[in-house]
């Protein structure tokens, strides 16, 4: 185990240097990422290689070891060097009773290290990033008003007093109270080894903190708060990052805690094969699954069966094939049709075999009065279970529950649906808010009316929504909704529902009398969204002494009358089961 010990003086972008005496073991090779994820330290390592400062070792076999005594710019450089892999030195240098250097270093937030977005790429018009940080090896953020002398570490308390008094008339409350959290997360949460990430000309730029916070003057004050930072040479296309990892991209602050996706951050640019290679050679326990690969397992929507096809008495297993391949382009879905064509049932029965079961399924049922409270998240009189005292507490809603329940880590790979019965009941503008936006822009994020958190739906959420044509035309639905969702037709004149009816009585061994009576009423109805499904006359009740007579006196012809009301039309004459089977002959 190699031995070393910090340095007093600074390295040239603020990091305190570390020393690594003469006679300590290096790692013979490296991890195939090692020259593109960290460099610096490759080169440096090359380097030190070719003059000889080190060399094989004659007394560890195989190994190499330090000629000399090697001052490094920052203990995480040191220990990647020796490593030969990315190393965080704050964690990796340790005390003979295993106590980590970043112990030892004062105003440090404790606990794990932590993946950070800091924003550099349009402050002030300018692109810190290209300009400043790449090439100078620094992060920096804005605080032109903040008085001279915070220091690393300060509370948040105290810090929301410096802001209250220094950004007194110049920002709103708000914003003061987002600088509050954005200052404090960058001068005491942010610490040495923890990992940065910026976005600039369109690509993800990962480095890591290399030493503490410090405020300096400079130019305009667009930079006064500095932390240096290590950079990886090159930058990862936005556009070919996980989904996840853009959704947390697209929070609108300077400084966005990233620990969510960190798993996705640290398999960057890596294949499957690489990542185990690296863990193999970081002596990682091999049982304990690589979190960077699991994030990486795919979500898969399973291909419908032909034994599928059979219990749903679907005509064609290639009709759910491409109800299914919607469903993974669009993720949100309407079966729409006139009442009784099965919709909720063919909802459900596909979510279920889809998600792998009804636990991964949540149905709602949308009316006039439903609102975003309901559905997503809002506040509701709940009592206390200690003082028995009533008070408002925010309260999350189906979609909240469904997409908290999705997103959790050993969940994201398996499909969770929301089957929204009767869609076009309620007012959706106002049921969905802002998560409207979300429908359309899955890679986005948004924040939220009333927690404030800033929220994305889960990309193995997948919404299945039912449309009743006979309670409102489909032709009402507006062109938003009609972008969000893709639509399939369930149609007593088109397949599976066309011949639903005729499969489900010769399965059950029965007359096919019921078919012929529900086509012939079907005949009699000119619009198409007014026609009745099979659904009906697919209960066993219906088959019971007088059960036929029964459900069309009292469930079918209802919905007759309705549809004619003030007409005068006579719908017993016209539809009923004595002028149906009279036309039968």
């Amino acid at each position: 185990m190699a031995q070393g010990r910090p340095a007093d003086e600074l390295g040239p972008n603020g990091s305190r240097k570390f020393v690594v005496p003469a006679g300590q073991p290096v790692r013979p090779d490296v991890v195939p990422s090692f020259p593109t994820r960290v460099a610096a330290a490759h080169i440096q390592r090359e380097e030190l290689i070719r003059q000889e400062r080190i060399k094989l070792s004659e007394k560890w076999p195989g190994w190499l070891e330090t000629a000399e005594e090697i001052t490094f710019d920052s203990s995480s450089r040191a220990a990647a060097v020796l490593k030969g892999h990315s190393a965080n030195g704050w964690i990796n240098w340790k005390t003979e009773d295993g106590r980590p250097l970043g112990d030892f270093m004062p105003g440090v937030w404790p606990g794990p290290n932590r993946p950070w977005l800091v924003r550099g790429s349009n402050v002030s018009g300018l692109d810190l990033v290209q300009r400043m940080w790449l090439p100078e090896g620094r992060v920096t953020l804005a605080a032109s008003r903040l008085r001279q002398g915070v220091e690393q570490g300060i509370s948040k308390d105290q810090l929301r007093v410096l802001v209250q008094e220094d950004y007194e008339s110049t920002a709103t409350y708000s914003q003061k109270q987002q600088l509050t959290e954005e200052l404090h997360a960058f001068l005491s949460r942010m610490k040495p080894g923890d990992t940065v990430c910026t976005i600039s000309a369109g690509r993800l730029y990962v480095g890591e903190i290399t030493g503490g916070a410090e405020q300096t003057e400079s130019e305009d004050g667009r930079s006064n708060l500095h932390r240096p930072a290590e950079w990886q040479s090159d930058g990862y296309p936005y556009e070919d990052l996980p989904e996840e990892l853009q959704q947390k991209l697209s929070i609108q602050h300077d400084v966005v805690d990233l620990t969510s996706v960190q798993a996705h951050i640290e398999g960057l640019g890596l294949t499957d094969q690489e990542l185990a290679a690296e863990a193999e050679a970081m002596k990682r326990d091999p049982s304990v699954e690589i979190p960077a690969l699991a994030v990486r397992r795919e979500l898969e929507l399973p291909e419908p069966t032909d034994g599928l096809a059979a219990e749903l008495l679907v005509h064609d297993v290639g009709w759910l094939h491409e109800v299914r391949d919607l469903l993974w382009d669009e993720r949100q879905l309407v079966l729409y049709g006139p009442p009784g064509t099965g919709k909720t049932y063919l909802a459900l029965k596909l979510a279920e075999f889809l998600g792998g079961g009804p636990e991964q399924v949540k149905l709602v049922q949308f009316h006039p009065s439903y609102a975003y409270e309901d559905f997503f998240e809002g506040f509701r009189p709940q009592e206390d279970a200690e003082t028995r005292e009533v008070a408002f507490r925010l309260t999350a809603g189906p979609l909240r529950e469904l997409a908290d329940l999705a997103s959790r880590e050993g969940n994201r790979h398996i499909p969770h649906f929301l089957i929204i019965d009767e869609i076009n009941r309620a007012n959706l503008a106002k049921v969905f808010g802002e998560l409207y936006f979300l429908l359309e822009y899955r890679n986005k994020s948004v924040r939220l009316t009333y927690s404030g958190d800033d929220f994305a739906l889960p990309p193995n959420l997948f919404v299945i929504g039912t449309m009743n044509t006979a309670d409102r035309s489909i032709a009402l639905v507006d062109a938003a909704m009609r972008r969000r969702f893709a639509f399939v037709e369930l149609s007593p004149r088109t397949e599976p529902t066309r011949g639903l009816l005729r499969r489900w009585l010769e399965r059950e061994g029965r007359d096919s009398e019921p078919v012929d009576l529900l086509d012939a009423l079907n005949s009699r109805i000119d619009e198409p969204d007014f026609r009745i499904g099979p659904s009906y006359l697919m209960k066993k009740g219906v088959y019971r002494e007088g059960g036929l007579e029964r459900t069309w006196r009292t469930k079918i012809l209802p919905l007759l009358e309705e549809h004619h009301y003030g007409e005068g039309v006579d719908v017993e004459k016209r539809y009923g089961l004595a002028a149906l089977r009279e036309s039968l002959g």
